[in-house]
């Protein structure tokens, strides 16, 4: 009978230097694929915030076409300094609320009209807690860019109503910024303003929006709707009342004073701080308690911020734009119409 012999096929397997190479190789391609991805997913959270920012232009639309106005960008009544902090009826955020699909947050914020009332609070005393909400503002799906994410499980936002070249004169004693509230002394077309929009009278808002409710419509934007901006990005980190005060008050977006038009354009696009946890005014240049700095437009955007016009248009503007031009865009009503370049 034949014998049959079976052989044993030895397969010659990696040696640690072919095996080192090829991890070399794939730890190459991964860091060429990295910033790829990186840039990608940036480019898709963009998007998203431009695309809640178009939502947002849409939703003051809508609000004007009801109300004969837009939306007041803080709302407190009676229009009474000495006891505004107990009679808040809201922030933008809220009064777009039914424009935004939020018919069942809206329901539960009662008495808007009436004085001597916090709306928020649903107390007739100093704003503590949102009982009329459940207790707690809820986290709305529009609040946030994602390229922002510090935070993010709560309910604070990235998009704040523009004050314009509003002046806002910190506590810190640093102010290199209040310089352009005082278009005139430049040429620009606008006067010096009341810090930080602390006024009732429309005729002193330079932009949008502010805290205490200036009654601003279409016929007040007088250099041109698509030559105005409206409604900008920032930070959390950066902005002591979107951080600080929303939380004193667990109000949010909901608060009037919490931060949602508290930003002006005479602070450069993207000015970032340097010491966000500053307790104080250690760091008067980079503290988020010196509004002269920090009540800026800014984003993580490379190179730029997202911003919605008072036609609706969604713009990215370079940090590099001119700051005259920006105070342009910013004021409505200076007589010298800008547009982006």
């Amino acid at each position: 009978m034949p014998t049959f012999h079976f052989g044993r096929h030895r397969g010659r397997g990696f040696t640690l230097v072919e095996l080192l190479v090829v991890i070399a190789i794939i730890g190459i391609l991964i860091g060429l694929l990295l910033p790829a991805v990186q840039k990608i997913r940036e480019a898709a959270n963009r998007i998203k915030c431009q695309n809640n920012l178009k939502q947002f232009g849409l939703a003051c639309h809508n609000y004007h076409d009801v109300n004969g106005l837009f939306p007041p960008g803080g709302l407190i009544k009676p229009q009474d300094w000495g006891t505004w902090w107990g009679e808040a009826k809201g922030s933008w955020y809220t009064f777009t609320l039914p424009y935004m699909e939020q018919d069942n947050v809206w329901a539960k914020i009662p008495n808007l009209q009436v004085p001597n009332y916090d709306s928020i609070s649903g107390t007739t005393g100093s704003p503590s807690l949102v009982p009329n909400m459940g207790g707690i503002v809820p986290k709305l799906p529009y609040l946030r860019c994602p390229s922002d994410g510090y935070l993010g499980d709560q309910p604070y936002f990235n998009y704040v109503g523009s004050l314009g070249p509003q002046c806002a004169i910190g506590p810190c004693g640093y102010d290199p910024n209040q310089q352009y509230c005082n278009g005139a002394q430049f040429g620009w077309g606008y006067q010096v303003s009341p810090d930080h929009g602390n006024t009732f009278d429309s005729s002193q808002l330079r932009g949008m929006f502010n805290r205490v409710g200036c009654k601003i419509n279409f016929a007040s934007v007088t250099d041109g709707a698509s030559n105005t901006i409206m409604i900008g990005e920032t930070l959390v980190l950066q902005h002591d009342h979107l951080r600080y005060v929303s939380t004193w008050y667990n109000d949010y977006w909901a608060g009037f004073n919490t931060g949602a038009s508290h930003c002006t354009t005479i602070i450069p696009i993207n000015y970032k701080l340097s010491n966000p946890d500053d307790p104080w005014c250690d760091v008067p240049a980079g503290s988020p308690w010196n509004w002269n700095v920090s009540w800026g437009f800014k984003s993580n955007h490379t190179g730029g911020t997202n911003f919605v016009f008072v036609d609706g248009s969604v713009h990215f503007v370079s940090q590099a734009i001119d700051h005259k031009t920006y105070q342009l865009l910013g004021c409505r009503d200076d007589g010298q119409p800008a547009s982006l370049p």
